[in-house]
C-alpha cells in the first residue's frame, strides 16, 4: 500500500510517500523560518497562505523521488490537528479532494501521534511498549505506549512547554527566531558559572513539568543588565542545562514507573545534542534503551504523517466518506482509539 502523507499544521508544509513493504520512497519540507522570522513568531495567515503556494511543488517533487505517479497513491494521510486551524484546513482540503480525485481514502491523523511514531522510522526500531517523551514547541508530555492508538498520559507540562521556554529565553537573550536552536548554539560556546539556576518539580514525585518560572528565572538575571557575550553563553549553557536535566530524570523515573525497559523520544526538541547525550547517559545507568527518530524526522514532516496513516489503514480504518473532512485545533493525544 502506498500512503501519500500531507503535514501543514503550523510552519512547515511536509509531503511524504510510504510503501507498506519498501519504506520511506520520497520525503520533501519547505520550511517558513525565513517567511516569519522578520515577525519574530509564526503568523498564521501568513502560514496558510504559504502551505497553499507549496503542496503542489512538494507532491511533484515526492512523486519524483519515488519513481510513481499520483495514480500510484493507495491512501492519503493528512494533519487534522493540533495546530493552526487555517493551516490544518488547507493540507485537510488539499488531501480530501485529491482523494476523491484519486478515489481513495483520506484519513485525519493526529500530529504528535505522528511525532510518536516516527523513530519507528528509524534503522533501530523500538518495540511496544514503551514509554515516550513528547517535547515539542508546544507540547511536553510523558506517554506510555502500548501499541498504535493506546496512549495513557503519565504527565505534561501545566505552563509553557520545554519548546517555549527556549524560544521565548531565546528572545531574553538577543537571539532571533527560531529562538530553540539558536540558544542550543550559544549554548556549545558557554558554560560552569557560579550561576545556578532552578530545576523545576524536579523532586514533585509525579511527571508534571513547569517550564515557565524557569523562564521568569532568566528575565531576573537579564532585566537592567547588558550581559558581556561570554554571560549571555554562560547562562544560555545554564538554561539548556536545567531543562535537559529534568526532562532525562523525569523520562528515566516514567519508564521505571511503567517497568519499562525502552524509551522513545520525539518532537523537535528532541534533536537538541545536550538532551540528546544526558538521555543517554541517564538512560545507560539506568538500564534503559532509547530510541530517537532520525534528525531529519524531529520536526514537522511528511513522513511521520504517511507512517501513521498507513498503520491505520492497514488495520482497516477509513476517513470521512465523499470527500468530508474537518480539523481540529486542539485534541488530546489520550483520546485516541486503536484503529
Amino acid at each position: 500500500m502506498l500512503v501519500l502523507g500531507i503535514e501543514s499544521s503550523c510552519d512547515e508544509t511536509g509531503v511524504a510517500l510510504y510503501d507498506t513493504e519498501r519504506g520511506l520512497l520520497g520525503h520533501a519540507v519547505h520550511t517558513q523560518v525565513a517567511m516569519h522570522e522578520a515577525y519574530g513568531g509564526v503568523v498564521p495567515e501568513l502560514a496558510s497562505r504559504d502551505h497553499i503556494r507549496r503542496l503542489v511543488p512538494l507532491l511533484r517533487t515526492v512523486l519524483a523521488q519515488a519513481g510513481a505517479s499520483k495514480q500510484d497513491i493507495d491512501g492519503i494521510a493528512y494533519t487534522a490537528g493540533p495546530g493552526l486551524a487555517g493551516a490544518l484546513l488547507v493540507g485537510a482540503g488539499f488531501a480530501a479532494s485529491l482523494a476523491v480525485a484519486l478515489g481513495v481514502p483520506a484519513l485525519p491523523v493526529h500530529h504528535l501521534e505522528g511525532h510518536l511514531l516516527s523513530p519507528l522510522l528509524a534503522a533501530d526500531t523500538p518495540t511496544f511498549p514503551f514509554v515516550a517523551l513528547l517535547v515539542s514547541g508546544g507540547h511536553t508530555q510523558l506517554m506510555r505506549v502500548a501499541g498504535v492508538g493506546a496512549y495513557e498520559l503519565l504527565g505534561e507540562s501545566v505552563d509553557d512547554a520545554a519548546g517555549e521556554a527556549f524560544d521565548k529565553t531565546a528572545k531574553l537573550l538577543g537571539l532571533g527566531y527560531p529562538g530553540g536552536p539558536q540558544l542550543a548554539a550559544l549554548a556549545a560556546s558557554g558554560g560552569p558559572s557560579g550561576l545556578r539556576l532552578p530545576r523545576p518539580m524536579l523532586r514533585s514525585g509525579d511527571f508534571q513539568f513547569s517550564f515557565s518560572g524557569l523562564k521568569t528565572a532568566v528575565l531576573t538575571q537579564v532585566r537592567g543588565r547588558k550581559l558581556s557575550e561570554r554571560e549571555r553563553a554562560d547562562l544560555a549553557w545554564e538554561f539548556q542545562e536545567a531543562v535537559t536535566e529534568v526532562l532525562a530524570e523525569k523520562s528515566v523515573m516514567a519508564v521505571r514507573h511503567c517497568d519499562l525497559d525502552r524509551l522513545v523520544v520525539a518532537g523537535g526538541v528532541g534533536a537538541n545534542r545536550r538532551l540528546r547525550q544526558r538521555l543517554d547517559a541517564d538512560a545507560a545507568a539506568a538500564g534503559i534503551r532509547v530510541h530517537y527518530p532520525e534528525v531529519a524526522l524531529c520536526t514537522d514532516n511528511g513522513a511521520m504523517i504517511a507512517y501513521c496513516g498507513a498503520q491505520r489503514l492497514l488495520a482497516g480504518q477509513r476517513g470521512p466518506a465523499g470527500g468530508a473532512f474537518g480539523v481540529r485545533p486542539r485534541w488530546p493525544l489520550q483520546s485516541l482509539s486503536a484503529a
